[in-house]
């Protein structure tokens, strides 16, 4: 009798114990069932959200005093402007080039496009410093000229020159010509090249 009365006592304490293990073995796969539904977090998401851009400023300091300059645009539309001069992007680098057929320098570029439209512009770069109103980046538009110093950060000098194509919220484009190894006519955004040689953004067409 009473090893029968052990082996009761011995049965209880086996079902007892299996009980207190399995329950919480049912638990954590419940839970991990739940969190298999859940969507899955994207620990990268945030980062690849770019910041929104602040303005750029100028830290050239000009050194020389260039006239104040009046540019005529007339009637002319600026989105055509730009579009035609999207059609020379190829189109080789040439010191104080002024043709498709041989190649432009920047100031050379420039002048093309807008003689096409019989707008008069200066021929060199560093006469657009006082041509029309100065704009922050920020309100920039197709259409606008942004200028740089040259090659030289410090020359104090504005020695480049390009065409505003497009203003993502802050992101500019624009199109030049560059005299880099693989330059020419081509459509640039700003970086760390351009930025410390960045002297400002002039508005010649009324209409933006």
């Amino acid at each position: 009798m009473k090893n029968l009365y052990l082996l009761f006592l011995i049965s209880i304490g086996i079902y007892i114990s299996s009980c207190s293990t399995a329950k919480p073995a049912a638990n954590t796969s419940s839970h991990t069932g739940n969190v298999k539904n859940l969507p899955k977090k994207n620990n990268n998401s945030i980062s690849k959200i770019p910041s929104p851009p602040s303005e750029i400023k100028s830290t050239v300091i000009l050194k020389e005093k260039i006239p104040l300059r009046t540019i005529n645009t007339k009637n002319v539309n600026v989105n055509e402007l730009v579009t035609f001069s999207e059609t020379l992007i190829g189109t080789p680098y040439l010191w104080a080039g002024t043709t498709p057929a041989k190649g432009f320098d920047c100031s050379g570029f420039i002048y093309y496009v807008f003689n096409k439209y019989k707008i008069i512009v200066p021929r060199s770069s560093k006469d657009f410093t006082n041509a029309g109103k100065e704009v922050s980046t920020l309100s920039s538009k197709r259409g606008d000229i942004i200028l740089f110093t040259g090659y030289d950060i410090n020359s104090g000098v504005v020695g480049h020159m390009g065409i505003i194509t497009k203003n993502d919220n802050g992101y500019l484009q624009f199109i030049h010509s560059a005299s880099s190894t693989d330059g020419g006519v081509m459509i640039s955004k700003m970086n760390g090249y351009f930025i410390p040689r960045f002297v400002k953004v002039i508005r010649i067409f009324p209409s933006l």
